[in-house]
């Protein structure tokens, strides 16, 4: 491009004025224009003149080639191809650039037609970061042609270049060991059968010999009886005081649910999650009913040989003592 205040490409005249090096209000854009249009229409005249010249060196028409009425022999007509943008001397890609330059140029000069001063409405804000993102889009620019400029240089360079195919040094190979087969045929055969061989399951460990002594709900049941009985009403904390062992208080309070659900026990809790009292509604022990209901107390619990409550800190159900 050649202009009054400017000689170069189109990336520098933008790298040029996104540094302030060049007054954008000093570019003419018709001026820009007609650079570009004269440049195309060289192009077009080139290419005319190449296929022209394409067209004396490839000589007389062949004898085949004659008209259809079998007269003179008829020239085949060469047309210019077009270029990639569908014309003859247009390049798509010089277009769109040019296109980009020119938009470019457009939005700095109306950019600085924007105020300096405070900036009030919301359509001179909105000018203003229109005004931010074009440079940002100049910035993108450069850093994409000079990384393209990079990719280009590596694949020029490395594209000629090939790995050297070698082989041993002979002083080298004097340094590796003499290998020594000592194995037969038979002996590998017995290797390949063993490394065939389904592989054995990894040793468990065996809880057989471990014994937890049980808990039997219906035996705390019985203890918990006895304490509403004698004090009428306790609370939970209280009922389980006198034992710290986890599956002990586990099977106090599977046996205080059995002796709800006989009526024998009621529940208060003023709060939620709050203390637990267990007042004791049952009779006291006279009566056959009430007996018959604390036999029944644990019952399900201890019948079930599956369900057992070892006296240790694991959470499993309880059985009754043999």
């Amino acid at each position: 491009m050649h202009l009054e205040n400017f000689s170069g490409p189109f990336d520098l005249l933008l790298s040029l004025i996104a540094k302030h090096k060049l007054d954008i209000t000093e570019i003419a854009l018709a001026q820009v224009t007609d650079e570009f249009i004269a440049y195309i229409r060289t192009a077009e005249r080139l290419a005319r003149e190449a296929e022209e010249a394409a067209r004396a060196e490839a000589g007389p028409v062949p004898p085949g080639d004659t008209a259809p009425d079998g007269g003179a022999p008829v020239a085949r007509s060469r047309r210019p191809r077009p270029g990639r943008g569908g014309h003859p001397g247009w390049d798509l890609g010089t277009a769109s650039e040019f296109l980009l330059v020119a938009a470019t140029l457009l939005d700095l000069k109306a950019a600085r037609l924007l105020p300096t001063g405070d900036v009030e409405s919301a359509e001179d804000l909105e000018l203003l970061e229109a005004r931010d993102l074009l440079f940002a889009r100049l910035l993108q620019y450069r850093a994409y042609k000079q990384v393209s400029a990079v990719i280009a240089d590596r694949l020029a360079t490395e594209g000629r270049r090939f790995p050297r195919i070698v082989q041993l040094e002979p002083h080298l190979a004097a340094l590796l060991p003499e290998l020594v087969w000592k194995l037969g045929p038979d002996q590998l055969a017995a290797l390949a059968a063993k490394a065939m061989e389904p592989k054995a399951p990894p040793p468990g460990v065996s809880l057989t010999h471990l014994h937890a002594p049980a808990v039997s709900v219906r035996e705390q049941a019985s203890i918990v009886v006895g304490l509403l009985r004698r004090e009428g009403a306790a609370s939970f904390r209280a009922l389980v005081a006198d034992t710290g062992e986890t599956l002990v208080v586990v099977a106090r309070f599977l046996a205080l649910l059995e002796l709800f659900r006989e009526g024998l026990v009621a529940f208060e809790q003023v709060e939620a999650l709050g203390e637990l009292t267990v007042r004791w509604t049952g009779g006291d022990g006279a009566d056959d009913e009430d007996g018959a209901s604390l036999d029944a107390v644990g019952g399900e619990f201890d019948a079930d040989d599956t369900d057992v409550l070892p006296a240790s800190d694991v959470h499993t159900t309880t059985r009754s003592d043999p």
